[in-house]
């Protein structure tokens, strides 16, 4: 299919202020925060995190006490929320219709209101129904925000900058965590009021930003088609095992907390509140870390910690334990910048939005298979789950071992079918 091109029409980041005719004196940081692209980024990033922290905080014990759901029904809805993930490569076809940033907007509303309504369905189909309304919204959202960001964000500046927008997405978890105990606890409302509040209070936010921000520009003109390069191989490859991975531990880690000890919805909430201050207080050195080590050695740091967590949840017979597992494993899911980065450094810069898209399908390949399979398999063997984790791990391990010290164009691997130059650049660089 023809790409069609499109622009974003209106300042550059440096011209984003509405105010920018003033002279320097006058303009406070504050105001120069506000109209930064990147601040919009930070936000967007707020409103996604503080909605999607309180679903997923409720969803084990909500699902449990009003609908009864085992192993096999989660491992189903889980299956069911990962299907627009899959299907994610379709927003390069919207964007023929909306730009970028607008279609990131329009994303994060339609997530708000799906989880907005989730409390109204406390029935199996209803709750199917409402996850994939969220999902459709989240996906869409976390696929244009990846984009804009590595379009937005100097390649020199992108690692600290991601780790600062994990920060602030810990920040906005722990304030959706406090916005449970004020409204459960406290006030003793509901799950429906809960789901309501927090996602009338996410559209609500989103609408600002719609009012408040100016339409910001690309640097390039985006490919409106699908594109995948042979070069890009390694990425796609690394995004695949990345999403595999991540679903065992977002399904079933947190589901064997509730299920295998018996964690209530306040103790879950408290889990949740330990890894988004550990997050909080350690994700903008995570960035800067990996800036200064390379992509290669933090991706090898993150499987390897990955490979060990994930064995330690199949032995693990102590709740104190299981919660720090699940603690580190969180943690070490921020070192994943590094795959981001990596991207960056090697793209064309015109491929990045339609990548961007098919890699977010990639990644949810096995994300939409595997947490029903593996739904099925806890029903006779959890530690098993737990086992198949690892072993995603060390396939990630063998690849992130090909990852140049210096990634770039010519030089995205350190062996490679792709080409006889990109083979010789990098026996040269290393």
């Amino acid at each position: 299919m023809k790409g069609i091109s499109h622009t974003l029409y209106s300042q550059p980041e440096e011209k984003a202020l509405a105010f920018a005719h003033l002279p320097p004196e006058s303009i406070s940081m504050k105001s120069i925060q506000t109209k930064d692209p990147k601040a919009l980024l930070l936000w967007m990033t707020f409103v996604m995190s503080l909605v999607f922290a309180v679903w997923q905080a409720l969803l084990n014990n909500f699902v449990i006490e009003k609908a009864q759901f085992t192993g096999a029904e989660i491992g189903m809805l889980q299956s069911l929320r990962e299907i627009p993930g899959f299907l994610a490569f379709t927003a390069i076809f919207v964007l023929l219709l909306i730009r970028e940033q607008a279609f990131a907007l329009l994303s994060l509303a339609l997530l708000c209101i799906g989880v907005a309504v989730t409390g109204f369905f406390p029935q199996v189909i209803g709750l199917y129904l409402t996850t994939v309304l969220m999902s459709v919204g989240f996906h869409y959202f976390e696929t244009i925000n990846q984009s804009l960001t590595l379009q937005w964000v100097d390649k020199k500046d992108a690692a600290g900058f991601m780790g600062k927008a994990l920060a602030w997405r810990s920040a906005a978890a722990l304030v959706g965590y406090a916005s449970i105990w004020l409204v459960m606890t406290w006030l003793k409302l509901d799950y429906q009021h809960m789901y309501l509040i927090i996602g009338a209070l996410g559209l609500v936010m989103v609408l600002t930003m719609t009012w408040y921000y100016p339409k910001f520009e690309t640097t390039e003109v985006q490919h409106k088609k699908i594109i995948l390069r042979k070069r890009y191989w390694l990425y796609y490859l690394l995004t695949f095992f990345s999403g595999a991975r991540r679903q065992i531990f977002m399904v079933f880690a947190g589901f064997m907390m509730v299920e295998k000890f018996g964690y209530s919805v306040s103790e879950i909430t408290a889990l949740f509140l330990i890894n988004y201050v550990v997050n909080l207080l350690f994700a903008p050195a995570i960035g800067r870390f990996i800036g200064r080590i390379g992509e290669r050695n933090a991706l090898t740091v993150e499987y390897v910690g990955l490979i060990i967590v994930f064995i330690s949840y199949a032995l693990v017979e102590q709740a104190h334990m299981a919660a720090a597992l699940y603690v580190i494993d969180h943690l070490l899911f921020a070192m994943a910048i590094a795959m981001k980065t990596y991207f960056q450094k090697i793209a064309d810069s015109k491929d990045i939005a339609a990548t961007m898209s098919v890699s977010f399908t990639i990644n949810h390949i096995a994300a939409v298979i595997i947490p029903v399979i593996l739904g099925l398999l806890w029903l006779t063997d959890p530690a098993l789950v737990f086992y198949i984790g690892a072993g995603f791990a060390v396939c990630s391990l063998i690849l992130a071992l090909n990852v140049p010290r210096h990634p770039e164009p010519g030089n995205e691997t350190l062996w490679s079918w792709t080409s006889k130059k990109a083979k010789s650049i990098a026996k040269a660089v290393e």
